[in-house]
């Protein structure tokens, strides 16, 4: 047999070197704490990378704040281990002082020595050159747009400016990892969001590694690169934050972020049937009590035509009937509550504009599926 050659021989793919994947910046595994028997964080783990600002979220007393201390080293855990680039600062016979570990601290009170100026406040405890030190200060200052108050006591700034003075502080001593503490909660609404925003860009400019903790869900979406939205001591939820937001694990994680409304039922041969039509459930077995939930800004409202409403679509499903029972302006947008003629519940629907129907007004609603989520009901207890 005579062997033919091919025209052209494939040369094997170049071997490409293996890629070492960098440690996180900062690691917690499996933290647990407990206060008295009670259980406040239980199995938290997570990583924050070099320039990452992670959110912890959740509600007053769900253990973010025990476990920023844990992670400060001001409080110690029962189990789990703290890391810092790969290596341990705390763990099982091990506890690094919080001095010793690299960690920046800011907290919503800011702690400003008020008997120093805004250059001996952000230099505090900086070794090394005076020279040195000012420049660092100096160059700080700039970032913050605080360079011209450079001479001045906390008592005589606002709530902003110290809140800057403290950021540069706390960045002084270029700490690898920064804790932040509710830091923004003092502050009135309107000052709130440019400052996080000036915040945001100081800390990816210093490439610090950053975990905020906040229950505002608004304040964890203007920051975050991820969120851990934390519940009863866990995290229930990881990610970023578009996946948080559009890809809710449970009901409370969808309630948390926004107005909710619920609709319940039961499947059925996978369906689940409602006056909005049918909803797919797959995966749950029949008689199976589910929560169909919408966000009010997913609801679309029509008119009324002579007691019938618009055609059911295949995105928007059934029209439902319901009467208005008040509407509000909000200013962005309204929202119209309706007493639903299927079983006199209440829904909220969000509309971007100025619609203000009058209450007993006669309108039909239709229901975003692909903004629908669909959860087994939790029994109460």
């Amino acid at each position: 047999m005579i062997g033919i050659s091919p025209l052209f021989e494939t040369a094997p793919p170049p071997r490409t070197p293996q890629q070492t994947v960098p440690a996180p910046r900062l690691e917690i595994r499996d933290l647990t704490r407990a206060f008295a028997g009670r259980g406040v964080v239980s199995g938290v783990s997570l990583k924050v990378m070099p320039g990452q600002v992670t959110c912890l979220l959740g509600p007053s007393g769900c253990g973010k704040s025990t476990t920023l201390r844990i992670i400060a080293g001001v409080d110690r855990q029962d189990a789990g281990g703290v890391y810092v680039d790969g290596a341990p600062i705390s763990e099982a016979g091990l506890h690094m002082p919080p001095e010793e570990r690299g960690i920046g601290l800011m907290f919503q009170d800011f702690a400003l020595f008020p008997h120093l100026d805004v250059a001996r406040n952000v230099g505090f405890g900086l070794k090394g050159p005076k020279a040195e030190i000012r420049a660092r200060v100096e160059s700080l200052l700039d970032k913050v747009g605080m360079r011209r108050h450079i001479d001045r006591y906390p008592h005589e700034l606002s709530g902003g400016e110290q809140q800057r003075v403290a950021l540069a502080r706390a960045l002084a001593p270029s700490p690898r990892i920064l804790l932040m503490d509710e830091p923004f909660s003092g502050l009135d609404d309107r000052l709130r969001d440019d400052i996080r925003d000036e915040t945001l860009a100081v800390l990816k400019a210093e490439g610090t590694a950053v975990l905020l903790v906040t229950h505002e869900p608004a304040e964890a979406m203007r920051m975050a690169d991820e969120i851990a939205l934390m519940r009863d001591g866990r995290v229930v939820q990881y990610g970023a934050p578009y996946n948080i937001y559009n890809a809710p694990t449970d009901r409370e994680a969808a309630a948390f972020f926004s107005d909710i409304n619920v609709i319940e039922g039961t499947v059925q041969g996978a369906l689940c049937d409602t006056p909005f039509g049918d909803f797919l459930t797959p995966g749950l077995p029949d008689g199976t009590e589910v929560e169909i939930v919408i966000r009010p800004q997913h609801l679309k409202i029509d008119f009324d035509r002579q007691g019938r409403g618009p055609n059911p679509t295949t995105r928007e499903g059934t029209p439902a009937a319901g009467t208005v029972e008040r509407a509000r302006f909000l200013g962005a947008s309204s929202l119209v509550e309706f007493r639903m003629d299927h079983d006199g519940e209440i829904l909220r629907a969000s509309v971007p504009s100025v619609f203000l129907p009058k209450p007993g007004t006669r309108l039909w609603l239709m229901m975003r599926r692909d903004r629908c989520f669909v959860f087994p009901k939790r029994r109460a207890g």
